[in-house]
């Protein structure tokens, strides 16, 4: 994998705070980049996943709650390193999706385009889009959702919610528009490796780095 990623996504919706333990056990063992998020309300939360070993912190809740948190954590720690995470939902009945806190639990009125733009002049260095609408369902990511995104922005966007397989990844890269592709299911489950993602997209034309491949890992 090129990077992992961490998000304690009820982490807000219980009141707490972020994974510093569970951050910092794997950071002892994990050797690529690593971009953890939830429960991220202060430079205090910030500075303490830097800490515990984080290469990027990714804050949404708490961004929407304080747009400035942005600014001072890019001034601080680099626009390289904060992540904006934006979980958005397309609207009933209208265009464009709404931007949900809380692990998608609380509608804020936000337009997600019109904050990803915000978040880009506030300093965030990179975006991170999930589709509530597409995420868990296995049927691909919103392509829609995340080429408005990644049109509207000069940050590299990774498209997060829906994977179901290896080619709905190449799809959001090549239709999406995407710079980069999360998921979470289908590789816990087991039902496709990175290896074969990476494999897949090679074969389509997409740039991905194969060198670094090893064998398969066994069960």
């Amino acid at each position: 994998a090129d990077e992992l990623v961490l998000y304690d996504i009820t982490a807000t919706a219980h009141g707490r705070a972020a994974i510093l333990d569970v951050a910092t056990r794997v950071a002892e063992r994990c050797f690529m980049p690593l971009t953890i998020g939830g429960g991220v309300r202060t430079m205090e939360d910030v500075h303490a996943l830097f800490r515990a070993g984080a290469d990027k912190v990714s804050i949404n809740s708490g961004a929407v709650a304080d747009p400035e948190l942005i600014r001072r954590a890019s001034d601080h720690f680099g626009a390289q390193a904060i992540v904006l995470s934006i979980d958005a939902k397309r609207r009933s009945g209208a265009d464009g999706w709404e931007v949900f806190t809380a692990g998608g639990r609380r509608a804020t009125g936000l337009d997600a385009v019109a904050w990803a733009e915000r978040g880009q002049a506030l300093g965030a260095g990179e975006i991170v889009l999930n589709s509530i609408d597409a995420d868990g369902m296995k049927t691909g990511y919103d392509l829609e959702a995340t080429r408005a995104v990644a049109r509207a922005v000069d940050l590299p966007v990774v498209a997060s919610g829906g994977a179901g397989n290896a080619d709905h990844m190449r799809e959001v890269l090549e239709i999406g528009e995407a710079d980069a592709a999360l998921a979470a299911g289908i590789f816990h489950r087991s039902e496709t490796t990175v290896g074969e993602v990476k494999r897949l997209l090679a074969a389509a034309g997409v740039p991905v780095r194969l060198d670094d491949l090893g064998p398969e890992p066994t069960a």
